[in-house]
This record gives structure tokens, C-alpha cells and sequence, in this order.
């Protein structure tokens, strides 16, 4: 007989998952996940700084942080 490992995986929407829920699951500082996102190292989501702005708008899908963060 096999022994099989299964996962729950939830339900995916596309949900934006606010940075601040991403920095208390990792436990670390909101400011850590933004600069993260915007320098490339972190893959759960995209930082996107839009012509003639100094700020950046945050997309992190729920399926991807989930992937990358468990």
C-alpha cells in the first residue's frame, strides 16, 4: 500500500493580499516585503511604479504568495 501526502490547497480569487497580512505571515516589517518586491528579490507578487510618480502600487495574487510562502 502507498502512502500518499495531500495538501489542502484553498480556493484561489486573484485576491490582492495586502502587504501588510504578507509582513505578519513572514514576520517581518511591511517596509522589508515592499522593498523586496521592488528590488526583484521577493517573487510573490510585483511592485510597479507608474511614469512621472515616485510611488509603486503592489500586486501580490493570493495563489502566488501562497506558493512562494506556504
Amino acid at each position: 500500500m502507498e502512502n500518499k501526502l495531500y495538501i489542502d490547497c484553498p480556493k484561489f480569487t486573484g485576491r490582492n493580499v495586502p502587504i501588510t497580512e504578507i509582513a505578519k505571515a513572514i514576520g517581518k516589517d511591511a517596509q522589508y516585503v515592499r522593498v523586496g518586491l521592488q528590488q526583484g528579490i521577493l517573487k510573490f507578487g510585483y511592485a510597479m511604479k507608474l511614469d512621472k510618480s515616485s510611488e509603486y502600487n503592489y500586486y501580490c495574487p493570493d495563489k502566488k504568495v501562497w506558493e512562494e510562502t506556504g
